[in-house]
């Protein structure tokens, strides 16, 4: 018997490790034109799973779509989702200074209609990759991202859900009521200076009026760029306050892996 438990054991722990071999995430570049201009963006998937599955786009911080963006994109794939890191500035651009982060993120920030069609030809992108359920499509973003994909949100577009990380809230398109789709979940640092208690509530009360499913939550501790392992070296090169906060990090992250399991069962 006890030879036979053993058996059974090795061939349990011989089809763990052929599964695990088998399975792997696949990420890739894809360039795509929307109005005549080249964007670059990363797909990612795991290539172990059948069927079309719920996907997630990703944009990101006002750095540019960077390795931090492709990082979130592959933890999603792993997770069992299709994410596709957008690619806001176009030619995947990237900024190594806040001088030109803030110039590239204003640019796209002063037309948010041209901001609006280069979040939806990412969009197209995730959802033509053929692994992508185009009923269960999320997004979430970081700082900058963050500000754009609640942006998306109260111009309606069709995503079941979208996740803030310590992104802006302020705006000059307040969420109409029936108008947001998505449902919202906000994360945002206590100790961030870049958000002001003035635009968290109004940003509460926009969300309230407008009828829309919003959860608000406040980190203690928790400075602007938490999520970012970069932060912290970026603010003491930069003098800005920004700062990883590794528990911070992760605890957002199982919230919104909760909030993505309840929105997508």
């Amino acid at each position: 018997m006890k030879q036979f438990t053993q058996i059974i054991g090795l061939v349990f722990l011989i089809i763990t490790y052929a599964t695990t071999v088998q399975a792997k995430v696949i990420g890739k570049e894809v360039t795509y034109q929307q109005d005549g201009n080249k964007f670059v963006g990363y797909l990612a998937y795991d290539d172990a799973v059948k069927g079309k599955r719920p996907g997630v786009l990703v944009v990101h911080e006002w750095w540019g779509h960077n390795d931090f963006a492709r990082e979130r994109a592959r933890t999603l794939a792993k997770m069992g989702y299709v994410a596709f890191s957008v690619d806001m500035y176009g030619d995947g651009k990237t900024a190594d200074h806040p001088e030109d982060a803030g110039r590239f993120a204003g640019q796209v920030k002063s037309n948010m209609e041209a901001a609006e069609a280069r979040f939806n030809a990412a969009r197209q992108q995730l959802v033509a990759s053929g692994y992508t359920d185009s009923n269960k499509v999320a997004a979430i973003g970081y700082c900058f991202g963050g500000g754009i994909v609640l942006e998306m949100a109260r111009r309606g577009s069709d995503l079941k859900g979208v996740v803030s990380f310590h992104g802006s809230l302020s705006t000059d398109n307040p969420a109409r009521k029936g108008n947001v789709k998505a449902k919202v979940l906000v994360f945002n640092g206590a100790d961030d200076p870049f958000v002001k208690p003035e635009s968290i509530s109004a940003f509460k009360s926009e969300m309230k009026q407008a009828g829309v499913d919003a959860v608000f939550v406040s980190i203690p501790g928790a400075k602007h760029s938490f999520t970012n392992p970069d932060a912290t070296a970026n603010g003491k090169k930069f003098n800005l306050p920004l700062e990883y906060n590794p528990k911070a990090a992760e605890s957002s992250w199982k919230q919104m892996t909760g909030f993505f399991n309840t929105l997508f069962k």
